[in-house]
């Protein structure tokens, strides 16, 4: 009877994941409106709330060389208003509505976001409606917005010593794609932007050929179809912004990039070269990076962190979702006096034990339910399903999302073993060590950044005070 018992749990436990997976994905729908904008819809009636997001296709990809950080800074200037309702006044009142209201500039896109009670979606679906179209962008607030933005980018970047790595290492790693410029920008290209940078790439983008809406939560998709119609099919279509696909050619070999950076601890980052979501070998990396650092029971952590005490603390950052083909980043924190040398010589021992040693039973399983739970917990957020659906549907399309699971369980060791091989070389390899000088500059008390920790950072956001909100870049 006991054993009777067992093998039930354990089979609720491997399909609860697929199972809720599947009931989810049941509830989304698709409509285009007049004018051809996209709204993807999520209904979920378990509590009052809604959330709107607003997405354009239009990232720091899609700007040019001498001109970066311009979406970015067009995500600043979203915020300024239009002839009808300041951007202070819209804040303001979404804020005494009790909701929330938030941003995020990325490689590949820009999103508006606002959550709140459901009874009360008309008022960010007028103003986002008005500013996708009405968008007063004045030169005085422009030259506001763009101190704002250089500050920001000194909290940030400048006086973080692991994201000046981070930075310095994509702009080496990457040749052909303009993910080797930050999102945020070069502070001398931050600089020369003008006012008319701004409304150029706001025509351009800003308009519903280049964007599309996700709605998530509490609503009848009769009641908001119409309401949506009446906000945003008047806007005029635009033209599509052409999307090249970009792709760096082979790596002829490891690249290697050193910083001397004011430090309490050193930094080291190892990246690989990888396929996004149009390759079933994404997958494949989603189960290695679970293996490797998810959790205080990962290789990472309890050989690294635990066993040698070679490193503070240790992760991986890998996000199948990209529009264009992204790293495989391995990145450990260590103290003064250890030996970097001997610290990336143990990172690549666990690297070549996954291409030699088929992966156990046991630890496969359990690196897939870690990868299914988190994925089925993150549909529990109206936001972040919300959220997830927009980022697939910017890599590929919104109804991907569903093989998600599917492909994670089906991934064996063999196949463990084959993309460790193929990607995993030490031609396609970039490394990044960042060597502390002396005490490390104080941030100012109202940039918050998320702790690294142990564990996996795909999807991984960091948090900055601005002038009135707080913004995501991920």
């Amino acid at each position: 009877m006991k054993v009777a018992c067992s093998f039930v749990l354990w089979v609720m436990f491997f399909l609860f994941p697929a199972l809720c997976s599947a009931e989810v994905f049941r509830n989304i729908t698709e409509a285009r409106l007049s004018n051809g904008l996209k709204v993807i819809m999520f209904e979920n009636h378990k509590s009052p709330i809604i959330s709107l997001q607003v997405w354009y296709r239009a990232g720091s990809r899609d700007e040019k060389t001498g001109k970066t950080g311009l979406a970015h800074m067009v995500e600043h200037m979203m915020f300024k208003g239009t002839g009808k309702v300041s951007g202070e006044q819209f804040i303001r009142t979404i804020y005494e509505l009790g909701g929330e209201e938030n941003a995020s500039t990325s490689h590949d896109s820009t999103g508006y976001f606002e959550t709140l009670a459901s009874d009360r979606i008309g008022t960010p679906i007028d103003f986002e409606s008005d500013r996708m179209s009405n968008l007063v962008l004045g030169e005085s607030d422009f030259r506001t917005e763009r101190m704002v933005v250089l500050e920001e980018r000194r909290m940030r970047i400048d006086d973080n010593p692991r994201s000046f790595l981070l930075e310095q290492l994509e702009a080496a790693t990457f040749q052909s794609q303009p993910y080797h410029w930050p999102i945020i920008g070069w502070p001398d290209d931050i600089e020369r932007l003008t006012i008319d940078d701004v409304k150029a790439f706001y025509s351009k983008y800003y308009n519903p050929a280049n964007a599309f809406v996700v709605v998530t939560g509490d609503f009848k998709k009769e009641a908001l179809l119409p309401e949506m119609e009446r906000a945003f099919g008047k806007i005029p279509a635009g033209t599509p912004a052409p999307q090249l696909s970009i792709q760096d050619p082979p790596q002829p070999g490891e690249k290697r990039v050193i910083v001397e950076r004011p430090a309490q601890v050193g930094y080291m980052v190892v990246a690989w070269h990888v396929p996004n979501l149009r390759s079933q070998d994404s997958y494949v990396l989603e189960v290695i990076k679970a293996i490797l650092a998810q959790g205080k029971s990962s290789r990472f952590y309890d050989r690294l962190v635990r066993e040698k005490t070679l490193v503070l603390e240790s992760s991986v950052d890998y996000n199948l979702t990209t529009l264009d083909p992204g790293l495989f980043s391995i990145e450990v924190s260590f103290l003064p006096g250890k030996n970097p040398g001997q610290i990336e010589q143990a990172i690549y021992e666990e690297i070549e034990l996954l291409k030699t040693t088929p992966v156990g039973f046991r630890e496969m399983q359990k690196a897939k339910n870690q990868l299914e739970a988190a994925f089925v917990f993150d549909q529990e957020s109206i936001f972040s399903v919300g959220q997830n659906l927009a980022e697939y549907e910017m890599a590929l399309d919104w109804a991907s999302i569903g093989a998600y699971i599917p492909s994670v369980r089906s991934v064996s060791a063999q196949e463990i073993e084959r993309v460790a091989t193929k990607y995993f070389t030490a031609q396609n390899r970039n490394i990044g060590v960042l060597t502390p000088t002396g005490p490390p500059v104080h941030l100012p008390s109202e940039a918050v950044t998320q702790p690294a920790g142990s564990g996996v950072k795909g999807r991984s956001i960091r948090l900055q005070a601005s002038d009135v909100r707080n913004e995501i870049i991920p």
